[in-house]
C-alpha cells in the first residue's frame, strides 16, 4: 500500500496503555489517528503521544457521548472506529485501499475474529460478549452513537455494505476477565433500565435464560468451542438474570433513600 489512506481512525479508550500501542500500530496507515481518552488513570495518555497521534482527554459517563465527541474530531471523509483491544488485519488493509478509491455504500460491516487469550474463537458470539461483525468504517455523518450505558443504539444512515479483510478483537484473556465482564455490563444495563423505568418480568428473565443459552451454544453453533463454547452461551443467558436482579437491588436502594 503507497502512503496514507486519507481516512481517520478512531480509538475510543479508557485505561487501555497494555492494548494501545498494538491497536495503533495496526492503523499506521491512516492519514490520521485520533485517541480519545476517556477518564484514563494509566499510561495510556503516554503511550498515544509517544505514537505521534492526536490525544484528547476527557470525561465522557455515556458511552455513546464520547464515541460521538470522537467521531466529531476526525477530520478525514471516512473514518474506521476501534477499539484499543482491536488490531486491523493485513487484509483489511489491503481491501480499504481498493474500496476507499471507489466506495459505493456511506458503511461497511467488518467482519470481527473474537478471541480468548491467544484462540480464535469462531461460534457462540453475541449478546454483549462480542459480534461476528460491526459498521467500523463509514463515511463522516453516517453513524451516530445512541445515549444508553451498555451497547447503545446506532443510527446508520445511508446505504450499507459488507467487507472481506477482518479486524483482530482480543476480547478476553481467560475466563476470569469473562467474568469481570458481565458484572460490569450488567451493573451499567441494572442502572440504565432503572433510570429509564424499564418493567421486569420474571417469567420473562427466566425464558430469556434459556433462549440465549440455546442461540449461543446451539445456533450460533458455541457447542464446537468447548468449554469456551459452553462460557461465551452461560454467560450471554446469565447477563439479563444478572441485571434483573442488580436492577431490583438498585430499585430497593432508591426506596430506602427517598
Amino acid at each position: 500500500m503507497k502512503g496514507a489512506l486519507d481516512i481517520s481512525v478512531l480509538i475510543v479508550a479508557h485505561d487501555e496503555e497494555k492494548h494501545l500501542a498494538d491497536c495503533l500500530a495496526s492503523a499506521a496507515f491512516a492519514r490520521e489517528r485520533v485517541v480519545l481518552l476517556d477518564r484514563c488513570s494509566d499510561r495510556s495518555g503516554e503511550v498515544a503521544r509517544g505514537e505521534g497521534v492526536r490525544v484528547v482527554e476527557g470525561a465522557w459517563p455515556l458511552e455513546g457521548d464520547r464515541r460521538n465527541a470522537g467521531i466529531a474530531l476526525c477530520t478525514s471523509p471516512w473514518i474506521l472506529e476501534l477499539d484499543a483491544d482491536e488490531r486491523v488485519s493485513d487484509q483489511l488493509r489491503e481491501e480499504l485501499d481498493r474500496v476507499l478509491s471507489a466506495a459505493d455504500c456511506t458503511f461497511y460491516y467488518v467482519p470481527m475474529h473474537n478471541y480468548i487469550g491467544a484462540v480464535w474463537v469462531r461460534h457462540g458470539w453475541g449478546a454483549y460478549n462480542g459480534v461476528a461483525a460491526k459498521p467500523a468504517l463509514f463515511r463522516k455523518g453516517s453513524k451516530i452513537w445512541g445515549a444508553d450505558r451498555v451497547h447503545p443504539r446506532l443510527t446508520l444512515i445511508g446505504e450499507g455494505g459488507w467487507l472481506q479483510g477482518h479486524i483482530d478483537h482480543f476480547v478476553y484473556d481467560d475466563a476470569g476477565a469473562l467474568i469481570n465482564r458481565l458484572n460490569r455490563y450488567s451493573d451499567a444495563a441494572a442502572c440504565d433500565a432503572v433510570l429509564q423505568g424499564r418493567p421486569f418480568r420474571a417469567h420473562r428473565t427466566a425464558r430469556r435464560f434459556f433462549t440465549r443459552f440455546y442461540k449461543s451454544y446451539c445456533r450460533r453453533r458455541g457447542y464446537r468451542e468447548g468449554w469456551r463454547g459452553v462460557l461465551l452461551a452461560l454467560f450471554s443467558a446469565l447477563y439479563p438474570v444478572l441485571t434483573h436482579l442488580k436492577a431490583l437491588e438498585l430499585t430497593e436502594r432508591r426506596g430506602r433513600s427517598g
